[in-house]
């Protein structure tokens, strides 16, 4: 698994080679599923391109025995002979988080990540596992929703996830430059929420967020406003409340 993240986070060293579209979907029963999409075709093209042909097979070849079928992590894991924990939460967290690789043309195009029926028990948990096992999710999955109200905590428009797997340490230079590399070596960042029930209200206003439809949120990261401080938004509440019928 580790160099399913190892080669995401090398993608973000090919200038605009990456793109992350995440989608979050709200069940009535107060649960949620998500869906991380991970496109890296252009980084895998100019690696590719890069890297002679007596070592393509060495240095990819690992690549081609991902499942291009949903499997979580626990079996991946016990798969690889890399299973670490005996921890009964971990094992639970990592059975309901899903991956696959994307293949266009028999070349690796993408990861996916998905994490199915999560309630607010297994967002907790999920906190505590990720402290140690980094992985590119949206920081959108801890807001609050309650089966019939999402309170989104606009703080959460952030790519902290990312930022703390490529950091090696906590220091001002190491900040900004990471800061650099995510305004230069993403294309785009974007998630929907999808609702079961038809929204019904919308409190808080923010320049990112808008309403596709009946059912939908869309919001679109702008990465100069995260980290170019002189960047001004006209909306920006930190709280944004979403009620559904």
């Amino acid at each position: 698994m580790k160099k399913i993240i190892v080669l995401f986070l090398i993608g973000l060293f090919t200038l605009q080679s990456c793109s992350v579209n995440s989608e979050i979907v709200y069940h009535k029963d107060a649960v949620s599923t998500s869906v991380t999409d991970i496109d890296i075709k252009e980084f895998m093209s100019e690696m590719m391109a890069m890297t002679p042909d007596s070592l393509k097979q060495k240095e990819f070849g690992e690549m081609d025995k991902l499942p291009t079928t949903w499997t979580n992590m626990y079996d991946l894991a016990k798969q690889e002979g890399k299973l670490k924990t005996e921890n009964p939460d971990s094992i639970r967290i990592m059975k309901k988080v899903f991956m696959k690789s994307t293949k266009e043309d028999q070349k690796l195009a993408g990861f996916s990540f998905k994490m199915e029926h999560f309630t607010a028990e297994d967002y907790q948990a999920l906190k505590n596992f990720t402290k140690t096992e980094k992985m590119p999710l949206d920081q959108n999955i801890y807001n609050n929703w309650d089966g019939k109200t999402l309170t989104i905590n606009t703080d959460n428009f952030n790519l902290k996830s990312i930022e703390e797997a490529i950091k090696t340490k906590s220091s001002k230079e190491e900040a900004e430059k990471v800061a650099g590399m995510m305004m230069m070596f993403f294309k785009n960042i974007g998630t929907t929420l999808k609702f079961e029930n038809k929204i019904k209200s919308i409190s808080g206003k923010h320049d990112w967020v808008k309403q596709i439809d009946d059912h939908s949120i869309r919001i679109d990261y702008d990465l100069k406003a995260i980290y170019d401080n002189d960047t001004k938004l006209k909306n920006e509440d930190k709280k944004i409340i979403i009620v559904t019928e």
